[in-house]
């Protein structure tokens, strides 16, 4: 299910039974596994792709650009495996070179306001 006030760009690939809160944001070159449940104001965005049955929760920001001034806006991207929970606020921001990925695993929780990358 997808809340009639979510924003998910035509070229997102969401799985089967994958619901998307209100407000949420799902940009074009995302991949949401299957059960993923992405909450209220989360934003999935860069290149992001995110195995089956994860929990996303009010106000994560998974994908984006990271915070190292030598980034040049190079292609690097997000790995997720499966079966992990991102609480509130939690931060996945991609690798800064071209050759690495940040990489989160499978079965892991994040607490709130984490930050990864």
């Amino acid at each position: 299910m997808i809340h009639p006030t979510a924003l998910v760009h035509p070229q997102a690939q969401l799985g089967a039974n994958v619901q998307v809160g209100p407000h949420a944001i799902v940009d074009a070159q995302v991949v949401v596994g299957d059960g993923t449940v992405i909450g209220p104001q989360v934003h999935l965005t860069g290149h992001l792709q995110i195995g089956r049955e994860n929990r996303f929760h009010t106000g994560a920001v998974i994908g984006d650009a990271p915070q190292d001034l030598k980034y040049r806006n190079e292609p690097t991207r997000v790995v997720i495996g499966d079966r992990n929970v991102f609480r509130e606020h939690v931060t996945v921001h991609r690798a800064s070179k071209v050759e690495e990925d940040t990489v989160i695993g499978s079965d892991c929780l994040l607490m709130v306001g984490s930050h990864v990358g």
